[in-house]
Order: structure tokens, then sequence, then C-alpha cells
């Protein structure tokens, strides 16, 4: 018997999106970093990523790494997030690839792989419009200048982000500018970058309409995989599942009730005023599920006939007055997940994970 509240996980679905999305970057000569933060780097859910034709893992956590690494999944693993001066050592031991764009850190790192005679790679990041991390692109050819004066370090390459922070969209007009300074830097230092990391998720519509800049040779892509969805252009991504992680709540308590409070209203206990619509007597279920848990506005029920009404940190308020089959306290509610729901639904020590 299964324990609840849960996440059911489609392995065999993860794996599929992982197939047809590296298959499809495959084609233009991009290598697709199957990135694992949306997941909490769960290593079942990272062995189909790379069972479907990925070689590289990425993930914004050390600790997911280290659990990555200590699971022995034959991948590289790129850290996306700027490592922290503090972990370096950390970095250079559990991390292959990191993207950086402040000189101090990566001095740091070169210090770090020399004291354990190593060669750590990175790719320094360009800030093209999207303000999250990255240099300012007229400073590109000096940075790469000090970097390549370091030992134990090597540059791989440039990449860039988007939709992230300030939704900037990857276009092939930004993206071209990418392609530029890699050529810059080449021709001013001589050799070839090997990877132009041009984005994450939002990027494969340009795949798709054949438009992405052709030295373009990597895609960090998470939700893509996890969830078969672009979010940044509220699309379906083709020939993807998106009902590849289902929570499931418990009822725990059925009864009907007025939709309008009784009594003054104030804040609850999130610090918000909720505003209610007199729709009269309503059948309320609570399940044992909470913010503590899930993203509230991040989880669609699977029947459309149920509404949220809201959550608390530990009950999650459903109508299910519309309901057309009988239900009662023990039954189960079952929700797909949006990407802010799934990370941290994967995160919550509370939500039992079950891989079918």
């Amino acid at each position: 018997m299964k324990n609840n509240p849960r996440l059911d996980i489609y392995l065999d679905k993860i794996r599929k999106n992982s197939e047809n999305i590296n298959n499809l970057c495959l084609k233009h000569g991009i290598e697709v970093v199957g990135i694992t933060k949306g997941c909490s780097a769960i290593p079942e859910v990272a062995q189909v990523i790379i069972d479907g034709g990925v070689k590289i893992l990425g993930d914004s956590r050390i600790e997911n790494i280290r659990r990555l690494k200590e699971a022995e999944l034959k991948a590289e693993m790129m850290l996306i997030r700027i490592p922290m001066i503090n972990e370096v050592d950390k970095v250079t031991k559990w991390v292959d690839i990191s993207l950086n764009s402040e000189i101090s850190v990566i001095k740091s790192l070169s210090q770090s792989a020399l004291k354990n005679n190593l060669i750590h790679k990175i790719i320094l990041m360009i800030d093209l419009g999207d303000l999250r991390e990255g240099i300012m692109p007229d400073d590109t050819l000096r940075m790469v200048e000090e970097i390549r004066e370091l030992s134990g370090i090597k540059l791989i390459g440039i990449g860039a982000n988007f939709c992230c922070i300030s939704g900037v969209m990857p276009s092939q007009k930004n993206l071209t500018k990418l392609v530029k300074l890699a050529e810059e830097i080449d021709n001013k230092f001589g050799g070839t970058l090997e990877v132009i990391s041009g984005g994450n998720t939002s990027v494969l519509k340009l795949v798709e309409d054949e438009i992405i800049p052709e030295k373009i040779n990597q895609l960090r892509i998470g939700v893509g995989i996890l969830l078969g969805q672009d979010d940044a252009r509220s699309r379906i991504l083709v020939g993807t599942h998106q009902d590849t992680f289902i929570l499931t709540g418990e009822i725990v308590e059925l009864k009907e009730k007025p939709s309008l409070p009784q009594g003054e209203i104030g804040r609850d206990a999130f610090g918000e005023i909720p505003v209610y619509q007199d729709l009269g007597i309503r059948k309320r279920a609570i399940l044992a599920l909470g913010k503590q848990d899930i993203h509230l506005n991040s989880i669609i029920p699977l029947n459309k006939e149920i509404k949220i009404i809201g959550a608390s940190s530990d009950h999650l308020i459903i109508d299910v007055t519309d309901f057309k089959e009988d239900i009662k306290v023990g039954d189960e509610i079952k929700f797909r997940l949006n990407y802010p729901a799934l990370l941290s639904a994967t995160t919550s020590k509370y939500i039992n994970k079950y891989f079918l």
C-alpha cells in the first residue's frame, strides 16, 4: 500500500522525453545537458535522462551533484549556479564543469584545482539581457585573458541564460551575439572554444524552427525533459509526455460549509488577506497536503470538476461540489504539476516518492 501524500514518478515517460529532445538537438549538432534541479536530482530520474541519450547532467546544488556522483551514474556533472567561494573545494572534487562569471571565484577554483592536481573545466557566462548571471559582453575579451593566465582551469566555452529572471526570450539575434563573441575569442587567442551553451528549454523553439545559429552546440534542458513543457512560451513540446509526475493527496475531512468565511477577515498564516466570493453552501474537502509541500498555484487537478480554494502549511482545501462521483474521507485526489510545484514536491521530505 502506498503512503500519502505521494508523488508517482513515471520513469518511462521521462526517458522518452529525454530521448525525443536529445534526438531533436543532435540533428542540429547540439548536445543536451539534462538539468536535474527540478526533481531534486533523484538518481532514478537522472538515470532515465541518461538512458535517453544525455551524457552531461547539470544541477545548481553541490549536494545534488554529490548524490548523483555517489550513485555512480555514467555522466559528466555540471554545476549551473555560480559557485560560492567557500565551496570551491567541493566543486573541484565533485563537479566536472561549472558555469562562472566572477574572476575571484575562478581564481579560487584555480587554486583548489592546483592543490588537488586536477583540471577543472569552466564555461564563462555572458549576460545577453536577462540580467541574471553573466559578465557584460564588452568585458568578455578582458575576462578571457585573465582566465587564460590561470593554471588548473580550462575555459571550454561561453554561455548565456534566458527567461529566468527578467523574462528575456532567446532569439536568433541575441544568440548570434553569443556566437560572434566566441569567434572574437577564437580570433584573438587562437584555437576554438569547445562549447557555446545557448540557454535552456526556451531555446528549443528556435531549434524546431531551424533558426538557431549553427555554432550553438549545447543547451541545458530541465523542464522540457521532466515535464515536456516550454514554460516561457506556455506550450507543450511535440512528442513529449506531461503526466510524468502525479501528486496524490488524501481527503481527511469532507463537509458542506459556507463559501464565505464568517467574521472579520485578517491576514492568514502567510501574511496575506484572502478574498472569497459568496457561492452559497459548497462541499469542501481537506487534503493532508499544504504549502510546506507544494507551490499552490502550480498544481492542476486531473479532474476538472475540482476547484482549489486555498491552502495553509499542512491543509489543502478543494471544492468538490461539482464532482460527479461519490467521494468520501480516505479517497485520493490527483494533480498534475507545473515546474514550481515539481520543484517543491520533490524537495519535500514529507511527500513519499514512488517509481513506476
